[in-house]
């Protein structure tokens, strides 16, 4: 069902040098889940600790780019023990194909997980052409 021109995962790549980063701390990769129906591409993307407005959904030139920033978590006066939980950046791409109506594409947000819905567009229906007269 899904052609691999519809939606292109864009390979992980490592900056190179810290000019290309314009603010410090980790750059994250969310881990992503894709699905496909006849009607629309559903993407999966695990951001935890990213609340909505912290999140930023870009679309140019075919380029699907995911952004979101983690916040510190306000711990009071309570002392570190052991800190697992990064704080940071998410950031990942997806290049789209003209299968995707990019003008319904629909992003909800919960419990750390994105939602994308990508819907296809609509094929022209068959119908009988009427033929005027003149």
């Amino acid at each position: 069902m899904a052609d691999s021109k519809d939606i292109k995962v864009r390979e992980k790549q490592e900056l190179t040098t810290p000019a290309e980063q314009t603010t410090p701390g980790m750059v994250f990769t969310p881990q992503v889940d894709i699905f496909e129906t006849e009607k629309a591409i559903t993407l999966l993307a695990d951001i935890p600790g990213v609340k909505s407005e912290n999140l930023n959904i870009d679309l140019r030139d075919n380029i699907l780019t995911i952004t979101g920033d983690i916040e510190a978590v306000d711990i009071g006066d309570e002392e570190e023990v052991l800190i697992e939980y990064e704080m940071g950046r998410f950031y990942r791409q997806f290049t789209l194909s003209e299968v995707i109506d990019q003008n319904k594409i629909d992003a909800n947000l919960g419990e750390g997980v994105l939602r994308l819905t990508l819907p296809k567009v609509e094929k022209a229906t068959p119908r009988k052409i009427a033929i005027k007269a003149a």
